[in-house]
């Protein structure tokens, strides 16, 4: 626990994958370009510190257009201070049953364990006291109650990506608290067209598809 008179520390854990396809049910594709520290800083509570932001997620890199997209997207959030956590994509051949064809599928890998990874290293090192997860994923409920049971002096929230509030019932019930993430929250926090360090360099530039409504 934080010493009296200091802030209590946040660490945000964000499921990128279960973020991205949220905001693309919602079909708001401009929302895509969120800065995710800005985000992050909007779930805090007064007498709390954001002191990390991670960001789990792959590149699709035999889709050129998306893997472009996403790279210059990564680089933007980094450059305010995320960190992101990238795993990969495995080929898996699939069959059909009726016609015996056969293709070349995508399965991403090892994205839930790194969080998983990630929640109970940091908690071990003593480096929150209020755990985030953006995510509706179920696949996430065993690591938060082995996280509560092992860190009893930690708290764990879930903040459902939009429209997952109610079909994440299973790891809102294992966490201490959730709320949703509205697409208006997400439209309070989005990056400029062009992302730029503190020498006015140029990280990222909002790829087309991600430009707002006129």
């Amino acid at each position: 626990m934080p010493v009296e008179g200091n802030e209590s520390r946040v660490i945000c854990f964000i499921d990128g994958f279960n973020l991205y396809h949220s905001i693309d049910a919602v079909g708001q594709p401009h929302l895509k370009w969120v800065n995710l520290w800005a985000l992050s800083e909007t779930m805090l509570r007064p007498g709390e510190e954001l002191v990390a932001v991670k960001y789990f997620s792959a590149f699709a890199k035999w889709l050129p257009n998306p893997y472009r997209r996403h790279r210059s997207y990564v680089a933007a959030p980094e450059s305010e201070g995320v960190t992101p956590i990238m795993s990969h994509f495995k080929d898996k051949y699939r069959k059909c049953k009726k016609c015996g064809n056969e293709w070349k599928a995508h399965e991403e890998k090892e994205t839930d364990v790194r969080i998983a990874l990630d929640i109970m290293e940091d908690g071990f090192d003593d480096l929150y006291d209020r755990a985030i997860i953006v995510s509706g994923d179920s696949d996430l409920v065993p690591v938060v109650l082995k996280a509560r049971s092992r860190f009893v002096d930690k708290t764990y929230y879930v903040a459902a990506p939009p429209g997952q509030f109610s079909r994440s019932r299973d790891i809102r019930g294992s966490c201490h608290g959730s709320f949703e993430i509205r697409p208006s929250r997400l439209k309070k926090c989005l990056f400029d067209a062009e992302v730029k360090n503190s020498d006015g360099e140029i990280i990222a530039e909002r790829p087309a598809a991600y430009d707002p409504p006129e």
